[in-house]
């Protein structure tokens, strides 16, 4: 049998760096991305070969697809993991602010998918979205990246159904709260004006860009293996929900009536 072959983005750390582990040992050759190729030498000890990867630059994403072509001549698994939380009042995010959150979290992803979609198309394989269960249920302090995800998973809806004729299956994974720097990078993240209204509520923006990092969250680890389990599943879930929170975030805004989780919602953040 031919090798499966697994492109995963974002993996100097974190959710991307414990699922390329997952898939090494389950027998893919990985092709294990990161902006700095120094970062993934936990990965390359163990078999992956690393790629610079920027995904927000054209150049490298194209550099990237050209060397899995040349080296393996096939994608069987593209992981669009990279991302990144922009945090604060949606009152103090700028254009910049906006721009930088969708190129990152909703058009990169689609980009690569592009660039990849002959490669993915001769392997009948498999796009994995990382979405988060924030494209769900919004929290205050946190719209910006809310909405990007939100995004992000009707984008994979509809390449879900596009894709379907060619042989290419889309699944999009919703995470809770998973163990990785994602508190400490949102934290650098966040936007707040000097000026701004929230000011009062700056330690609330704080705790909302770690709310992901604690005691209960799920490790990057478990969180690999029961992922790799759905993707190994022969009639996989079109959406997956991992991760402490996970499912309780979405249910609160599939069953609670408005009024009442926006109530709930400004009471955790003390905004009544």
């Amino acid at each position: 049998m031919t090798q499966p072959v697994a492109l995963i983005t974002g993996c100097s750390s974190g959710i991307g760096q414990a699922l390329a582990l997952a898939c090494l040992d389950a027998g893919y050759q990985v092709f294990a991305a990161a902006r700095r190729v120094d970062t993934l030498t936990p990965l390359t000890d163990k078999g992956a070969i690393a790629i610079e990867l920027d995904v927000n630059d054209a150049t490298q994403r194209r550099q990237c697809v050209e060397q899995i072509r040349e080296q393996a001549g096939r994608l069987d698994l593209l992981v669009n993991n990279a991302g990144y939380g922009a945090m604060g009042p949606i009152m103090d995010a700028d254009r910049e602010t906006l721009l930088r959150q969708f190129d990152t979290n909703v058009f990169a992803p689609l980009q690569l998918v592009r660039d990849s979609a002959e490669l993915l198309r001769t392997a009948k394989g498999l796009i994995v979205n990382i979405g988060s269960v924030s494209g769900v249920t919004t929290t205050p302090f946190s719209g910006v990246y809310c909405a990007s995800k939100a995004a992000l998973h009707a984008i994979s809806d509809a390449l879900r159904m596009e894709l379907h004729p060619f042989g290419i299956q889309v699944m999009t994974v919703m995470p809770g709260a998973i163990a990785s720097d994602f508190g400490n990078n949102a934290t650098a993240a966040i936007t707040m004006a000097d000026s701004s209204w929230f000011k009062p509520w700056e330690k609330a923006v704080q705790a909302r860009a770690k709310a992901s990092q604690n005691a209960r969250s799920t490790s990057a680890k478990d969180f690999a293996r029961e992922l790799l389990g759905y993707i190994g599943n022969p009639v996989r879930p079109e959406n997956v929900l991992i991760g402490s929170g996970a499912r309780s975030m979405v249910r609160l805004k599939r069953w609670l009536p408005t009024s009442i989780l926006d109530k709930r919602m400004r009471q955790r953040f003390k905004l009544e």
